[in-house]
């Protein structure tokens, strides 16, 4: 009878270890499991890390020429170097032409030798251009345009005759509404048939340029536009 209870008491004393047994395997098991998560959030957080780490691309270096625009900068280096204004390259041209009335006139680099590139014509249309140095006064030798046919004369005769307000006038008009340097002036056709006078002031605070269609028949302003580029 004791052999019996204690081979009872002894069976009864190894289940408890068989379930322990079993218990550590599945605690083991859970801590290789948790273990294996662990990593993978280690290296999940490390490729988060490696990504928030990641250098910022830098904003380009500023350039040379600041916040002004290349066009800008290009006004802001030919125009102190013209010596010589419009009105007196428009006299100079029309002087090198008999008779001739001014057609446009346009300030053109290089910068180291700034240019005042001009268009005259005689009442009959036929017209001349004329180079004149912005920084002596001096004009080239006139030359008569080559690519002129007997329309272009028409048109352009016909053009000058109805053009009462002179390039000078309308030069005037435009720097009385924007204040800066006249830069370019042509005698052209507007849409309703009449000529106007296109206009460009630099102004040299910010260096845009204000470009101003004109009547050239009662001097009335058409259009005004600002080019910020």
């Amino acid at each position: 009878m004791i052999t019996k209870r204690n081979g009872s008491v002894s069976g009864l004393r190894r289940l408890p270890a068989s379930r322990g047994t079993g218990l550590l395997c599945a605690a083991a098991a859970a801590a290789a499991l948790l273990t294996g998560c662990g990593d993978d959030g280690d290296d999940g957080a490390a490729k988060t890390g490696s990504a928030e780490a990641a250098p910022v691309p830098s904003a380009p270096a500023a350039t040379a020429t600041g916040n002004l625009t290349e066009d800008q900068s290009e006004r802001k280096a030919l125009i102190p170097k013209a010596k010589v204004g419009y009105e007196d390259a428009l006299r100079t041209a029309v002087a090198a032409v008999p008779k001739s009335k001014p057609v446009s006139i346009e300030l053109k680099g290089p910068v180291d030798k700034p240019t005042w590139e001009t268009e005259v014509a005689t009442t009959d249309g036929a017209a001349h251009t004329v180079r004149v140095d912005a920084v002596t006064g001096k004009a080239d030798k006139a030359q008569a345009k080559k690519d002129e046919d007997a329309d272009d004369k028409r048109e352009l005769a016909d053009r000058l005759r109805k053009a009462t307000v002179t390039a000078q006038q309308a030069a005037e008009t435009a720097t009385g509404k924007t204040k800066g340097t006249v830069s370019s002036i042509e005698l052209e056709d507007s849409d309703g048939g009449a000529p106007k006078w296109s206009v460009d002031v630099v102004t040299t605070d910010d260096w845009n340029k204000t470009t101003f269609d004109i009547d050239a028949t009662n001097r009335k302003i058409l259009r005004e536009h600002v080019d910020k580029d």
